[in-house]
C-alpha cells in the first residue's frame, strides 16, 4: 500500500521512482535499519529526492526525526512526506514537531500494552521464551512445546555429569573441545536454524562462558519453565537486564528434564 501511494503521488507530479528502501519487521524507533542506512549513504551519491508515506516511515524517535529533517536541508536534498503534507523545500508547517511526537508516543503506548500482555502470559504459566534453549527443540511453531533434542541433550547431560564429578566450567569447556563437540552456535548452524546462525572458524572451541550459560539454566534442564528472567529497561532500547531470582516465576514439570536433582544441586554449588 505504501508503494502504491508513493508511486501514484510521484506519477501525479511527473516523477518516476528509481529505487525502494525497505525495512520489514524492524522497529521504526531505531535508526540502524539496513534499508534506512543505505538510503542515507545514497544521499551522498545519486539520490536527490526521497518520498515516504508519512513521518512514521522515516522513524518514530521524535528528536532524531526532527534532526533528520534538518540534515536533509543541510545536504540540499528534497524530502516529501505525502500523508503529512510535508515538503522540505517549504518549511512553513509548524505542526511537524507535534506529528513526530505522536509517532513516538505510539511506540511508547504499544510497548506498555505489550508489557501488560506479556506479564499476564508469564503469570499464567505460559512460556515467554519463544526459542528453546540448547538441549531442547519444539514440537511445532504453533504449540511451541519443548521436547528433548537427543544430540544436544546428550552434551548437556555430559556437562552436568562433569560438574557433578568436580570439574569446573573452564575444565569442562576444555574437555568438550578435546572431544570435538560442536559449540551450541555451531550445532544450531549445522541444523540450519537461522536464528542462531554464526560463522564459526573453530566450531568446537568451547569457552567457560558457554558452559556457565548452560549451568545458569539448571531450572530449565530440570524440566521447569522460568519466566521473567530478564526485562527491558525501556522501549527505547532492545537491551535486556537480568532480574534477581526472587522476581522469577517458576512453573515446574512443564517439559522433559535432562538433568536430575542431584546434578542440578551440584551445578548450583559450582
Amino acid at each position: 500500500n505504501q508503494k502504491l501511494i508513493i508511486t501514484q503521488y510521484a506519477a501525479d507530479h511527473g516523477a518516476v521512482i528509481d529505487r525502494w528502501y525497505e525495512d520489514d519487521g524492524v522497529s521504526g524507533y531505531i535508526f540502524d535499519r539496513p534499508g534506512f542506512q543505505q538510503m542515507m549513504a545514497d544521499l551522498d551519491q545519486d539520490v536527490d529526492t526521497v518520498y515516504v508515506k508519512d513521518f512514521s516511515r522515516l522513524g518514530r524517535h521524535n528528536a532524531k526525526v526532527l534532526l533528520l529533517l534538518d540534515e536533509f536541508k543541510e545536504r540540499g536534498k528534497h524530502l516529501i512526506v505525502i500523508d503529512d503534507n510535508y515538503d522540505s523545500m517549504d518549511s512553513s508547517d509548524d505542526t511537524v514537531g507535534i506529528k513526530t511526537w505522536f509517532n513516538e508516543r505510539y511506540v511508547k503506548d504499544t510497548s506498555k500494552k505489550i508489557r501488560s500482555v506479556m506479564k499476564a502470559k508469564g503469570e499464567s504459566g505460559k512460556r515467554l521464551t519463544t526459542i528453546p534453549i540448547y538441549g531442547f527443540t519444539q514440537t511445532s511453531d504453533t504449540d511451541k512445546n519443548w521436547i528433548i533434542d537427543p544430540d544436544a541433550a546428550e552434551v548437556v547431560y555430559r556437562i552436568g555429569i562433569d560438574i557433578l564429578n568436580g570439574y569446573g566450567p573452564t575444565q569442562v569447556a576444555t574437555r568438550l573441545g578435546r572431544a570435538g563437540i560442536l559449540t551450541p552456535t555451531a550445532y544450531f548452524e549445522s541444523k540450519g536454524m537461522s536464528y542462531r546462525v554464526g560463522s564459526m572458524k573453530q566450531p568446537c572451541q568451547w569457552s567457560e562462558s558457554m558452559v556457565s550459560n548452560i549451568m545458569d539454566h539448571y531450572l530449565e534442564y530440570l524440566g521447569h519453565t522460568v519466566n521473567f528472567r530478564t526485562h527491558r529497561k525501556s522501549y527505547k532500547t532492545k537491551k535486556t537486564v537480568e532480574n534477581p531470582p526472587e522476581q522469577w516465576r517458576v512453573f515446574e514439570n512443564t517439559h522433559p528434564a535432562i538433568w536430575t536433582e542431584e546434578i542440578a544441586e551440584a551445578v548450583k554449588r559450582a
